[in-house]
């Protein structure tokens, strides 16, 4: 896995300060997208063992609240294996940080049964399992909203992963 860049202290993509992990790789190729050039599962830089001190490093500090996973699209297969053992990491020795990660497949019909799409995986329930809070759907142009708080169009959800999994359906956020 490639990743084009890593925010040490962002505030735009989820609550609190957050260090920020952009993956590379995205066969959405969402209109309007904010990073096309992430599009390339070649662009960036290597996702090492190194990268993945970096990251704990950075997530260690007291202000953090959490980490977040974007794109490109942390969840394309190749991602997903190389991101399982990091987020296994941050688990074991970060377990106060929350995570949120942001897809645009939807929970339900991409990633919790197999669409044939090739997003779900034999790595995606662990890796599910290990996530606070999903962002889920596309980029729509057409329904982008300025207005929104961690989302960009109002076609995508803020999802309480964990509850979500346990009940057997999709629990949303408020975003207020």
């Amino acid at each position: 896995m490639n990743y084009c860049e890593i925010k040490k202290t962002d505030i735009a993509d989820g609550p609190g300060v957050r260090v920020t992990l952009f993956v590379s790789g995205c066969r959405h190729h969402c209109k309007g997208c904010f990073q096309p050039e992430t599009w390339s599962f070649d662009y960036g830089r290597p996702f090492t063992e190194d990268t993945c001190k970096e990251l704990i490093a950075a997530l260690s500090k007291s202000y953090i609240k959490g980490l977040t996973l974007l794109g490109g699209e942390p969840m394309e297969p190749d991602n997903q294996r190389a991101l399982l053992p990091f987020l296994r990491e941050v688990r074991e020795k970060l377990p106060e940080k929350n995570v949120w990660c942001y897809t645009g497949c939807t929970l339900e019909n991409d990633l919790l049964k197999d669409a044939g799409n090739g997003y779900r995986t034999e790595v995606t329930d662990e890796l599910l399992s290990l996530i606070d809070v999903l962002v889920d759907g596309e980029f729509v142009l057409e329904k982008r909203n300025l207005m929104l708080k961690f989302r960009g169009s109002e076609n995508q959800r803020l999802i309480d992963l964990p509850v979500s999994l346990e009940e057997g359906r999709v629990i949303t956020l408020s975003d207020e």
